[in-house]
C-alpha cells in the first residue's frame, strides 16, 4: 500500500457557519465538493486543503484523518493482518469511494480511502 494524499478532517458543527473562516480568512476559497456533512475547501493558489466534517454519513465514528491509497484491498488486508481495530468495514459508498476506518494505537480513527478504477 502506498499513501498518495493526506487530508485533515476538521470536526465542525455547521459547514456553512465555518465557511467564512476557512474560505475568507485562511484563503481556502475553492469548495471542491459539499455533501452536506463533509466538504473540502482548497486554496486555488497552493492546492492546500482541509475537509470539514459534521458527522460521517455512513459510519459510526468520524475520522480525524483521511488517507488516499493506491490499493485499498491491500491496505485492508494489511490492517487486518496487523490486528488493527477496524471500526468501519471495507465499503463502497454511494458517493463513489471505497473505504474503511481503522483505529491507530492512540485511539484516533483514520479513514483509508480510494476510488476504484
Amino acid at each position: 500500500m502506498r499513501v498518495h494524499d493526506v487530508i485533515p478532517d476538521i470536526p465542525v458543527t455547521d459547514i456553512d457557519a465555518a465557511r467564512g473562516f476557512y474560505e475568507d480568512f485562511l484563503g481556502l476559497g475553492t469548495e471542491e465538493f459539499n455533501l452536506g456533512w463533509v466538504a473540502r475547501f482548497t486554496s486555488a493558489e497552493t492546492g492546500a486543503y482541509v475537509q470539514l466534517v459534521t458527522e460521517d454519513a455512513s459510519a459510526p465514528l468520524t475520522p480525524v484523518l483521511s488517507l488516499k491509497v493506491d490499493d485499498i484491498d491491500a491496505a485492508y488486508a494489511e490492517a487486518q493482518a496487523s490486528d488493527f481495530e477496524i471500526v468501519h468495514p471495507l465499503t463502497t459508498e454511494e458517493w463513489g469511494v471505497t473505504r474503511f476506518f481503522v483505529r491507530d494505537p492512540d485511539g484516533n480513527v483514520v479513514n483509508i480511502t480510494a476510488h476504484r478504477q
